[in-house]
């Protein structure tokens, strides 16, 4: 044993580019040249040669098929292989599928494929034009991975099946996303090509046009982005699905969805949309149902007198009736030691690939067509030569031993090689009959002339390409069809606007102390609302659907929320964090309605450590998702109160746990327009924290609620005066205080401070 001493960073990296070589190569890129992953090229070798499950014979379990392509050619696992056989029997995956597939092979709703012990399969023709000339010497074969049999590298494909079914696959550091065309586009490109090699990739795009996806669906992209995308090898498709509006019964008008974007489950779609008609997100529709056979027809009722358009225009924009297909034209190419290497490939490029493989594919053909006709034409000048002498020939060989025997004697005599006079042995009395030798003859002549003329197309390469552009009219004139995927460079698009799409109408706007949110019709009574146990109502804002809701949070965060999008609901409603990105342990501290709050009102945030400041609120309407920073925190502290000011207001009564209170001058408080620490409004010791931050202007009542649930009533003139960071006096005896508001009168404000 041997133990060679090696860093392990070398020994890494290069262990790791051998493996990765082996994913790109092996596994998960297709080949330029016939548009096969080695899966897909084993399984249809396998089906013809193993199996023989041609088009003309019957089908056989998939089982067979998975189970021969395991044992002789790829050592993987069956459900990565019956996947790979499953894609290529589905007409909604590719363009042109190359396996018949019969019983269940999935569905364009997303249903699994039954499995391979249910389902049977067999070669497509088009599949057979994949395999072209296999048998003919046209392309290399390398030993399997037991080398007991071997298998073809590539296929000889007359058809150029990287474009006109497409491929996706990941690899290590890489991927490729090939989306499928039309094959007379295609093969009008291949021609145009072969015509001018110097086309540009601007003109062939033209030519091509554009994918053409299975499922139909529209493409949005402009010429001018389609022919970037063909140029650099990367882009995106913009795919809208195809509708058109029918009448019905009583007056009634239907959307018809007639095709969806390619990869798009056409369930899940419909699922998404019947979720955003019940949550009323969607006005302008009333109902959906799935009425698709193999044919796709999803239809959508309109509300009376709504557009089409608008309703069309939320749904391109919130689900994937409107989707991207993202293009990566990677594909694997091959060197010129006869290995092959990944590379990013322009439209063009992957047409030339295509095209110079033809050529040596043709060549090869022609070769082999050529060495098979001369073997012949040599056994049939011996049986020429023997035609001549045949009774000296009978009378040699009825006097010889055997077979050798005979053959030695006929060689010897009329000198003819081992080859020929094995043939002459070996044919039948009757067959060397006057009429046989003159078929021989005829043959020969054939025979000899068609040499001829191979050797004038093999030394004429303009006769060769001839002979491709004659292969190519064949197959597009066989198996092309029309487009499915229509290229709407001047659709006009309906312009979205939030404000179509909301129904208005006067709602509470619920947020609980758990978080969890939602909204109900101001005709519901608060009281009757359901909660989670242990919960309660934290804010109930009478809101329209049309205002907005301004959190804030624990974390000195700001946000804001349509109250359209509180889920209306009758249950518990939702968790505000599948709304709004809140952090761990973030909760809502104050909400106002925008009809309240809006860009130049000024609040009074204060910490729980009796910080604080006084903050113009500004950009309303650029807050997002994540929200915005409104309060610099230290260390463990966090938002406590926030108070908006009312006209008059003059103080702050600032209300801690243990029942200090403390009222200062409004002007007191520092001003910022933007996120700050603040100054200490009142001083809290380590074990109190700031509850309540009132503003008020003249002689208010307050409503404070204990931790006993016990209610008390106090004047904000029982709370002492003074300046800033005093602690103020005790206003209570041993009971905490957990909240503080105005109570609501003809002189006071309504007004929520937590």
């Amino acid at each position: 044993m041997t133990v060679t001493d090696t860093p392990i960073h070398t020994e890494s990296r290069d262990r790791y580019l051998t493996y990765a070589l082996s994913v790109v190569s092996g596994r998960a890129l297709p080949d330029v040249r016939d548009g096969l992953k080695p899966v897909q090229r084993r399984i249809l070798y396998s089906m013809k040669h193993h199996l023989g499950l041609t088009p003309d014979k019957s089908h056989s379990k998939s089982a067979s098929v998975v189970g021969d392509v395991l044992a002789k050619l790829h050592p993987h696992g069956d459900s990565a292989c019956y996947e790979a056989m499953v894609r290529m029997a589905q007409d909604f995956s590719l363009r042109y599928p190359l396996v018949d597939g019969q019983g269940n092979f999935g569905s364009l709703d997303g249903d699994s494929p039954a499995a391979y012990r249910y389902t049977e399969a067999k070669l497509r023709a088009l599949a057979m034009e994949v395999l072209g000339e296999i048998d003919e010497e046209t392309v290399l074969f390398r030993d399997n991975f037991s080398s007991t049999i071997q298998e073809p590298t590539v296929l000889p494909s007359r058809v150029p099946n990287l474009l006109i079914n497409g491929s996706s696959g990941i690899a290590v550091g890489m991927a490729t996303s090939i989306p499928p065309h039309n094959l007379k586009d295609t093969v009008k490109a291949l021609l145009e090509l072969l015509e001018d090699p110097e086309l540009s990739n601007a003109k062939l795009a033209s030519i091509i046009k554009g994918p053409d996806f299975p499922t139909g669906c529209s493409i949005l992209n402009t010429r001018k982005e389609l022919s970037d995308l063909y140029t650099t090898g990367r882009g995106s498709i913009r795919m809208r699905s195809e509708w058109r509006v029918e009448d019905a019964q009583r007056g009634k008008k239907l959307i018809i969805i007639t095709s969806v974007p390619y990869a798009i489950n056409k369930s899940q779609l419909v699922e998404k949309i019947a979720d955003l008609i019940i949550q009323r997100k969607i006005p302008q529709l009333v109902d959906i149902r799935d009425e698709s056979t193999d044919i796709v027809r999803v239809v959508m009722e309109l509300a009376p007198g709504a557009s089409p358009e608008i309703a069309l225009a939320y749904l391109y924009k919130n689900t994937t009736l409107e989707s991207n297909f993202s293009v990566n034209l990677t594909a694997l190419v091959p060197t010129e030691n006869g290995a092959v290497k990944p590379e990013l490939l322009s439209l063009k490029a992957c047409l030339e690939h295509f095209l110079v493989f033809r050529e040596e594919v043709t060549r090869n053909r022609l070769n082999f067509e050529k060495r098979k006709l001369l073997e012949r034409i040599h056994i049939l000048e011996g049986l020429a030569i023997i035609y001549d002498h045949l009774d000296e020939a009978l009378k040699i060989i009825r006097k010889s031993d055997g077979r050798s025997d005979s053959a030695t004697k006929l060689r010897a005599r009329f000198k003819l090689s081992e080859i020929q006079s094995f043939a002459v042995v070996d044919q039948r009395i009757y067959q060397l009959s006057r009429t046989s030798i003159d078929e021989i003859q005829s043959e020969l002549s054939a025979k000899t002339k068609r040499v001829k003329e191979i050797d004038v197309v093999l030394k004429d390469r303009k006769k060769l390409i001839a002979l491709i552009r004659t292969d190519l009219e064949a197959i597009a004139e066989k198996y092309g069809d029309k487009r499915k995927s229509r290229l709407e460079t001047e659709t006009e698009i309906t312009e979205f606007k939030a404000e179509d799409y909301v129904v208005y109408e006067d709602v509470y706007a619920i947020i609980t102390k758990d978080g969890w949110i939602k909204r109900i019709r101001q005709n519901n009574e608060l009281s009757g609302t359901r909660l989670r146990e242990g919960d309660s109502i934290f804010a109930a804002l009478a809101v329209n659907t049309k205002d907005s809701v301004v959190i804030f949070t624990s974390r000195g965060n700001i946000f804001s929320l349509s109250a359209n999008d509180f889920p209306a609901s009758s249950g518990y409603g939702e968790p505000i964090q599948k709304s709004l990105r809140f952090g761990d342990g973030e909760r809502v501290i104050a909400c106002f309605s925008s009809s309240i709050i809006v860009d130049g009102s000024k609040l009074v945030l204060c910490s729980k450590e009796g910080v604080g400041y006084l903050l113009t609120v500004s950009e309303l309407s650029t807050l997002k998702r994540s929200g915005r920073r409104v309060m610099k925190l230290r260390g463990s502290d966090e938002l406590a109160a926030v108070s908006s000011i009312p006209f008059d207001a003059k103080e702050v009564s600032l209300i801690t746990k243990l029942g200090y209170g403390l009222r200062i001058s409004l002007s007191e408080v520092l001003a910022r327009e933007a996120p700050a620490v603040g100054v200490q409004l009142i001083g809290v010791k380590d074990e109190d924290q700031l509850v309540a931050a009132v503003v008020t202007g003249a002689k208010v009542t307050l409503l404070v609620t204990t931790s006993q649930g016990k209610a008390k009533e106090i004047s904000n003139k029982d709370i002492t005066k003074g300046d800033r960071a005093l602690r103020g006096n005790k206003l209570f005896g041993k009971d905490e205080i957990v909240a503080v508001k105005i109570k609501e009168d003809a002189d006071a404000k309504k007004q929520l401070s937590l």
